[in-house]
């Protein structure tokens, strides 16, 4: 586990007044983890002396597999099931030949059962929910016979949606930490742009860098910092724009402590986002003011680069306020309480 999927459980684990013990496998291998995580899971919490009173999975785990094999001890304690995002939806790479070879259905399918499975299905976004109720019966109707494509009512009565919680306190604790004012000595006062996802095809750096290059073309001024895991393998489109933007770029690479990434957080102007899904953030409409739809969010490609360059040449690019007394809802000491009294409620539902 790692990234979001950890600050999540470890950010609830830390603010529940329930004893929250947390069996988990590295972050690394997601096929693997779907198909076998929950054989090793199922040994370690068989193995554990821990009593549960409530089983709560994300997305990434087979539920009915991890179950099946915890029955003596899980029979009758209540399951839910949390979807950080849903593989009836996530967009593949393109070099993955599993669609080619029609191998992509089997995730699909896990995500399925376990939901079934679950006394409660908790989505992170109302979008995120739509989403995956919506592409159901479809995909279950794509087979040759007893599709069950009328369970998909079971699930959307049991399913809710349960935003992320956030660690809003540390970050703000880092802000009288941060050098005042966006530049540091030997740089420009140009605006300065933050990339802070992960180096992957789906966070679709293409659109991000040919903005770039684009603001580069145009004699924009600006700054920028990309951030964010990198893997062995990842876009070739990163070693490109290092190379032409090397004039514009203040820093470069994954940033290993929490107070160094809050620190540029802090530091930065703008933060466009591109990305080809992101289960949580696709739904911002849901955590912005309507009233400011129209600045934050951009319609296509030519939109994207025509709102950068405005910000760039704008004399302030400070956020709204509005944005950040809507956020502070998400704060752990907001949502733990909501966390912890929906899961006290569920109880076991004798026909999941």
């Amino acid at each position: 586990m790692t990234g979001s999927h950890a600050a999540w459980a470890h950010g609830y684990a830390a603010q529940s007044i329930h004893n929250v013990r947390i069996f988990s496998l590295e972050g690394k291998h997601w096929k693997w983890r779907m198909h076998g995580g929950a054989v090793t899971l199922a040994r370690q919490f068989n193995a554990s002396s821990f009593e549960a009173d409530l089983i709560l999975a994300t997305d990434m785990l087979d539920l009915s597999t991890f179950l099946a094999l915890t029955r003596r001890t899980t029979a009758n304690i209540p399951c839910v099931v949390y979807f950080h995002e849903n593989q009836l939806s996530y967009p593949w790479s393109p070099d993955d030949a599993d669609p080619g070879l029609k191998r992509d259905a089997h995730y699909c399918f896990i995500n399925y059962t376990s939901a079934l499975a679950a006394d409660k299905v908790c989505f992170n976004s109302a979008y995120n929910q739509r989403d995956f109720l919506a592409r159901l019966p479809s995909f279950l109707r794509s087979f040759p016979d007893y599709a069950e494509a009328d369970l998909v009512e079971d699930i959307a009565r049991k399913s809710i949606t349960l935003p992320l919680g956030l660690d809003l306190a540390t970050l703000d604790n880092h802000y009288e930490k941060t050098p005042k004012g966006a530049c540091l000595a030997g740089e420009s006062e140009a605006p300065l742009i933050l990339w802070n996802h992960r180096w992957e095809y789906d966070k679709n750096p293409e659109e991000f860098f040919n903005a770039m290059f684009a603001l580069q073309e145009q004699q924009v001024d600006f700054r920028l910092a990309v951030l964010g895991e990198s893997y062995r393998r990842q876009p070739p489109i990163f070693a490109h724009a290092r190379q032409r933007l090397a004039g514009h770029i203040v820093h470069w690479g994954y940033v290993e402590s929490f107070a160094a990434y809050a620190a540029w957080l802090w530091r930065a102007d703008i933060l466009p986002v591109t990305s080809v899904h992101d289960f949580f953030g696709i739904a911002y409409p849901e955590h912005v003011p309507e009233q400011l739809h129209s600045r934050c969010f951009y319609t296509d490609y030519d939109d994207l680069v025509q709102r950068l360059t405005h910000l760039c040449e704008e004399a302030t690019v400070a956020p709204p306020t509005q944005i950040r007394e809507q956020v502070a809802a998400y704060a752990w000491e907001h949502m733990a309480p909501r966390y912890d009294e929906l899961f006290a409620n569920v109880t076991r539902d004798e026909n999941a």
